[in-house]
């Protein structure tokens, strides 16, 4: 499959204009995944942070191509990769994006540095 899919943290980079956001380009963010575990962690830190809740979730859901459910498969490997990573300090949610980009079999791209060394079976890009 072709594309890439995005960790909230990357998302909100963005959509916040900061480091690491202008790494992503529009032909990439076309095509990039998200899914709905994180897009409901981008729409909670946009509201957290002020933004109206309907224009938090029209600036979450635009700054991606498409938006997948979180399935059961994905849900699985979620479950395998937490207690993998709890050490690095990820939660269920970036394990949702994580199991999204293996079962898709698509490279990931987050600003969580703490990923970098990660070997989880998906190519994890650090954007900052």
């Amino acid at each position: 499959m072709s594309g890439a899919v995005l960790d909230s943290s990357a998302v909100l980079a963005i959509l916040k204009g900061e480091a690491g956001g202008d790494a992503l380009d529009a032909k990439l963010l076309a095509k990039a995944r998200i899914s709905t575990v994180n897009l409901a962690e981008v729409q909670a830190v946009l509201v957290r942070d002020g933004m109206n809740a309907k224009d938090a979730w029209e600036d979450a859901r635009s700054a991606v191509g498409a938006v997948e459910p979180f399935t059961s498969a994905q849900a699985r490997v979620a479950g395998n990769l937490l207690p993998l990573t709890r050490a690095r300090g990820l939660s269920l949610g970036a394990c949702a994006c994580l199991a999204l980009a293996i079962t898709a079999g698509t490279p990931l791209y987050t600003a969580d540095r703490a990923w970098s060394e990660l070997e989880v079976g998906c190519r994890i890009h650090v954007i900052r």
